[in-house]
């Protein structure tokens, strides 16, 4: 700054005045504040944009949607204070994998199914053996175990409702699973004492007392922990897969393909419990 006002003043005419002179330095004191705060903003800038550079790395197992593209430096500038306490309370953000980069260590999509058809087989138990209502379909699905395999109980006879309280199975059609067909009525999960009259099984329905309802209720707490039970197995037999790639795979790639499996075992989990909850408050009314 004080070359430049000794530069004027060897540029100014001699005949100058004096106040000229003085007005150019006042200008040039006022211009130093400006320069240092434009000095400071490049540095900022400079600083803001290297840092972006580096931090702008992401897995490339993790989906074109969501947060997987979103650079880690940026995600952090903008977190707020709510999402950092739940952070500290150990929450992990979920990751999404595209299952296509992974079919060489596992097919994710195959083990949704798995974990799927366990739900499935679920509701089927809920609806086959914990049914409070009264019809000859609560019958259909009883299976009968004969010498020439298992059977549901409506392709071996024939199931009519006599009244409100008794239903009749005509085993005219297949009279040597008789015999099989009780035994399995009986085994069911509901408490039928059957009788037999020559051909005719004759099945009263006990009245749905609130202790029934009770029993129904827990039968429905163990058909959801065998339904657990099996989610585990799949989980682990998926775990077991993907860790046998540990030679060929890295590391990071190992554990974010087991988070997936986490997740979707957990998913599967939570509706195994909204089946259950839904289940015994319709069981226990």
């Amino acid at each position: 700054m004080i070359s430049l006002k000794n530069t004027f003043i060897q540029k100014a005419p001699a005949g100058a005045s004096r106040h000229i002179l003085r007005d150019f330095e006042m200008a040039l004191t006022q211009l130093a504040p400006l320069r240092l705060a434009l000095g400071r903003c490049l540095a900022t800038a400079v600083r803001s944009s290297t840092q972006l550079t580096a931090g702008s790395m992401f897995h490339p197992l993790l989906s074109n949607s969501g947060y997987g593209n979103i650079p880690a430096t940026c995600a952090r500038l903008y977190a707020t204070k709510k999402s950092k306490a739940k952070a500290t309370k150990g929450q992990t953000a979920k990751v999404n994998i595209n299952s296509s980069l992974v079919e060489d260590i596992i097919s994710l999509e195959e083990v949704k199914e798995e974990m799927a058809a366990v739900l499935t087989a679920l509701k089927d138990d809920f609806s086959r053996s914990l049914s409070i209502r009264t019809s000859p379909g609560a019958l259909d699905h009883v299976v009968v175990s004969t010498v020439n395999g298992k059977f549901p109980l409506n392709q071996l006879g024939q199931i009519s409702m006599k009244s409100s309280q008794l239903i009749l199975v005509n085993m005219t059609s297949y009279p040597e699973a008789t015999a099989a067909a009780v035994r399995a009525l009986r085994e069911s999960s509901m408490t039928l004492n059957p009788e037999v009259d020559d051909n005719i099984i004759r099945v009263p329905i006990p009245k749905v007392t609130r202790e029934h309802r009770e029993n129904l209720a827990k039968l429905a707490k163990q058909f959801s922990n065998k339904a657990k039970e099996s989610l585990r197995r799949v989980r682990s037999t998926a775990v077991s897969q993907v860790k046998k790639a540990k030679d060929t795979v890295s590391e990071d790639t190992l554990r974010l393909v087991e988070k997936q499996v986490d997740q979707m075992a957990e998913s599967f989990s939570a509706d195994v419990e909204k089946q259950l909850a839904t289940k015994t408050k319709e069981l226990l009314g």
